[in-house]
């Protein structure tokens, strides 16, 4: 089946008890975030706000809560979609196997968008940017966001629906300096569709027209967070997925409208107009802080007959934004791998905010007729990795060769980094890049948008046993001498509070000499962290913490250490400095006065008894 609207497929998400309604008002300050955060934990159902304070419009949220619902949801659609997305990816796939890809073709041509003559259903009525749901997730947040969005541009050289872009970036509401009704912010990230238009529409001094939809059948949202492969149309591919054509038509003002969308802010982005837009609880789990971003003036809000408003919370992960990666990965499998040549696997591993970390798998083949004993072939492929799309956001990557362990498995966190820490060579395999871009909203760099990268790359045989246990008889030097063990082979240690890097590094260095005297065998790796106990308390809490507060070429650090030729290796352990710097964005910390309320909500006798 394919849903028509999102109140259509509301219905059938609560016939068949994925859905509860919250009749009770709330409040959109932090109280909706709170409620949604809990259920979600909890891997309940979607919500449905039926009244909301200050607004006459309800919300859903967590429709992608659980891979479950999120699979029964495209239940009828998802096979054809794989094998849509294979067929991008290899077209000899259809030669080969044209009965397995029939009906998926047919799917594909039927997905076509489809140009409405009428703009009737939209144009229902309209309204004002401060009458829509005024959502605040996170207590320091700059205002209201839109975290559910579909933002539309053309190609002002090559206008049309099918050299459009549709993504999702977060839009902030009011607040900061935007004057209320009238302006919006639009913030997008590095390697965006959105900003190749921005910057032809602003090579011809011309404004950007922009279309931003909320609601509309569940397949539009998803289509928005999609990495299609190149060429292959978001709105086709919610065509496909949703098992109906993207339904569209121009306004009087020629913005392009969705014919599905519950809610349509249009409007204009000009050339240099930029105005402070955050700070914005994000999924790395820190606050991204305030920026200059594009301003977009408003034109229109429309909104179709009893719409209702969609959104999302993000925070340290796990989040819904975790269920949609996961969606993600079950639509596109193996399509990244075969992109580029000699990958076998790759993994964003959300519980370290996805892009801090990477994970990979590739072949090692350049010498075949030889025993392999150092990486190769895996530095090409980790390069190429680098290179490709959001991937190029990594700031740790840590590829594997296929031929080590064909059961290697890039989603087993721990299985993983011991493999690799039982292999590393630290003299050998560590290769940085410095002074580059990272992930927009990594504030571990030094600058926004900048710090660099790190490739540990590990082949061959195994070259050490790590430890299972804290080492007997060692005494860690002060002053960082109180220990976890957060896996094999890894310390965790206490640190004082970090001061200036010109100070640390001077203390660390000193420190690593003293090391230098101990015992480590079987300790690969020590990181040093404001907090032991907590950062080896969970294998997410170790890599939270590891690697979204460590920028590589400021804090790698190492036992007997060198730079020969440029390469910097050491011969003992490796080191990580994780603790927080002044120049970290804040940790996202909930409202206890919101949590309490919401205890109550989720007492016997509230809504949501027995869910929260």
């Amino acid at each position: 089946m394919g849903y028509a609207s999102l109140a259509e497929c509301i219905d059938d998400l609560e016939k068949h008890g994925h859905l509860i309604r919250i009749k009770e008002e709330v409040d959109p300050y932090l109280e909706m975030a709170a409620i949604h955060m809990r259920v979600y934990d909890a891997e309940g159902p979607a919500l449905l706000f039926e009244r909301i304070k200050g607004t006459e419009f309800p919300a859903v949220s967590n429709l992608f809560g659980t891979l479950e619902r999120s699979k029964f949801m495209f239940r009828d659609t998802l096979d054809h979609v794989k094998r849509l997305v294979d067929v991008k990816m290899d077209p000899t796939s259809v030669l080969k196997h044209p009965l397995r890809y029939l009906g998926s073709s047919a799917v594909a041509l039927g997905a076509l968008p489809w140009k409405k003559r009428s703009g009737a259903p939209i144009l229902y009525g309209k309204t004002q940017i401060s009458k829509l749901p005024q959502i605040v997730n996170w207590p320091m947040d700059g205002g209201p966001f839109v975290t559910m969005p579909q933002v539309y541009t053309e190609d002002i050289t090559s206008p049309g629906i099918m050299k459009a872009n549709l993504g999702m970036y977060r839009i902030q509401l009011s607040g900061n300096e935007y004057i209320l009704d009238q302006e919006i912010g639009l913030h997008y990230q590095l390697h965006r569709g959105i900003g190749v238009h921005q910057m032809k529409a602003n090579q011809l001094g011309q404004p950007l027209k922009v279309s931003i939809f909320v609601g509309g059948p569940p397949s539009h949202p998803l289509s928005a967070v999609m990495p299609l492969p190149e060429g292959l149309s978001e709105t086709i591919f919610a065509g496909a997925l949703g098992n109906r054509r993207f339904r569209y038509f121009y306004d009087s003002e020629g913005f392009c409208i969705s014919a599905d969308a519950d809610f349509v802010i249009t409007g204009t982005v000009y050339p240099n107009e930029n105005k402070p837009e955050g700070p914005f609880g994000d999924h790395i789990g820190y606050y991204s802080l305030v920026h200059p971003f594009p301003l977009m003036k408003v034109h229109n809000v429309y909104h179709k007959k009893d719409p209702i408003w969609s959104f999302t919370v993000v925070g340290r992960p796990p989040q819904e934004d975790t269920s949609f990666g996961a969606l993600i990965h079950e639509i596109t499998g193996s399509a990244i791998p075969k992109e580029i040549n000699g990958l076998k696997a790759v993994h964003a591993v959300d519980p370290a905010g996805v892009h801090p970390l990477l994970f990979a798998i590739g072949r090692e083949s350049y010498t075949p007729y030889e025993k392999v004993d150092r990486p190769q072939e895996l530095l090409t492929i980790a390069n190429q990795i680098l290179g490709k799309n959001q991937l190029s956001l990594a700031k740790y990557l840590f590829i594997a060769s296929a031929g080590d362990n064909p059961t290697l498995d890039i989603h087993d966190i721990t299985s993983f980094l011991t493999h690799m820490l039982e292999r590393i060579d630290w003299a050998r395999d560590v290769h940085f890049q410095t002074n580059t871009t990272i992930d927009t909203l990594d504030y571990s760099g030094d600058g926004l948008n900048a710090g660099s990268k790190v490739v540990f790359a590990a082949v061959g045989d195994k070259k050490r046993d790590l430890a299972r246990e804290l080492p007997h008889g060692v005494e860690l030097a002060r002053p960082f001498n109180h220990a976890k063990l957060a896996l094999p082979g890894v310390l965790v240690v206490d640190g004082e509070a970090f001061t200036t890097y010109t100070e640390e590094e001077g203390r660390i260095n000193t420190w690593c000499h003293a090391l230098a005297e101990k015992d480590l065998h079987g300790v690969a790796l020590i990181v040093i962290a404001d907090d032991a106990e907590f950062a080896a308390a969970h294998i997410n809490n170790f890599v939270w913490v590891t690697f979204t507060k460590s920028n590589p070429a400021y804090d790698i650090y190492g036992v007997k250490s060198f730079t020969q030729y440029k390469h910097w290796g050491c011969e003992g352990p490796l080191i990580i400095d994780a603790r927080r710097k002044p120049h970290h964005a804040p940790d996202l910390i909930k409202d206890e006065t919101v949590e309490r309320r919401v205890d109550r909500l989720g007492a016997k006798g509230g809504s949501l008894y027995g869910v929260i």
